[in-house]
């Protein structure tokens, strides 16, 4: 089995111009697969809200959620890299709270790595947190939890002046210490120019080839979630087709009486059948 990476893993992988690949994922049979399947990191995102919880997005998920589903990702992938992301107003109030949430995340799930959203206006925060001594990914673009903010699921930096403002917070990120940073739904021209520019590893969701890896969900990435699917994903398979051609095949065969069978059933043992109805009569 291979070792889990660590942060100088990465840092190296950026200097060789290897690509890191992530997904998100939400329980233990699933970061199972990504650990079989040999996934360098794996994020508990917020994004649990809408692909599990059925939330219109992520902003009512909490800190309690997210500790139990890092914890059942953690069983399942003792070997990966583990991030978690911090929900909305566990970070945003005071420096304090952040850290103590951030920290929650180590003690009680074992994770490698926090990720929270925002550039210049939170660097106070990822300052305290990375001063506590745990590693912190930073998040900008396109940064769900402010989405009302920013007029919707909508593409950022797509001006020069809005390009400016994501390559800005980029610098901020790193600068407070940040170790990794995530770029979502901009231009690949302003994320190939951060990833370039900046010494820390840079990841895309969304911000095209010339970072130093990528991240999608992976309800997306299987075709489970069925709500709406972004622009930048791609779907490797359609488990939502199979999962309901399955139960409804189990449906009709319930229903049709042919289902169970006998080889689905326990048989009484030998010489017990003839007992048991003789006693019963």
């Amino acid at each position: 089995m291979a070792k889990k990476k660590s942060i100088h893993d990465f840092f190296n992988m950026k200097k060789a111009g290897e690509k890191v690949t992530w997904l998100t994922s939400y329980d233990f049979p699933t970061a199972q697969f990504a650990e079989e399947a040999g996934l360098d990191m794996i994020l508990i995102g917020d994004s649990l809200g809408m692909c599990v919880y059925g939330y219109n997005g992520t902003v009512p998920v909490t800190m309690d959620q997210c500790i139990v589903h890092s914890e059942a990702v953690r069983r399942g992938a003792p070997n990966t890299f583990i991030v978690g992301d911090m929900p909305f107003m566990s970070y945003q109030t005071t420096d304090a709270d952040a850290v103590r949430n951030a920290g929650r995340f180590l003690k009680e799930a074992d994770v490698d790595a926090i990720k929270l959203e925002g550039g210049t206006r939170i660097t106070s925060r990822i300052k305290a947190i990375t001063e506590a001594g745990i590693l912190v990914i930073g998040h900008i673009g396109l940064t769900p939890q402010s989405s009302g903010a920013l007029g919707g699921h909508k593409a950022q930096g797509r001006t020069v002046k809005d390009a400016k403002m994501v390559v800005e917070d980029a610098f901020a990120v790193q600068e407070a210490g940040a170790q990794m940073l995530l770029v979502e739904a901009v231009p690949p021209e302003v994320a190939g120019y951060i990833a370039k520019k900046l010494s820390i590893p840079v990841y895309s969701i969304g911000a095209g080839i010339e970072c130093d890896g990528q991240l999608l969900i992976v309800s997306d990435l299987i075709g489970q979630f069925q709500a709406f699917t972004p622009k930048f994903v791609k779907k490797y398979c359609d488990v939502a087709s199979m999962i309901k051609k399955a139960m409804k095949e189990y449906c009709d065969e319930v229903r049709s009486g042919k289902f169970p069978q006998e080889e689905h059933c326990y048989p009484m043992k030998q010489g017990e059948k003839e007992k048991f109805f003789k006693e019963m009569s």
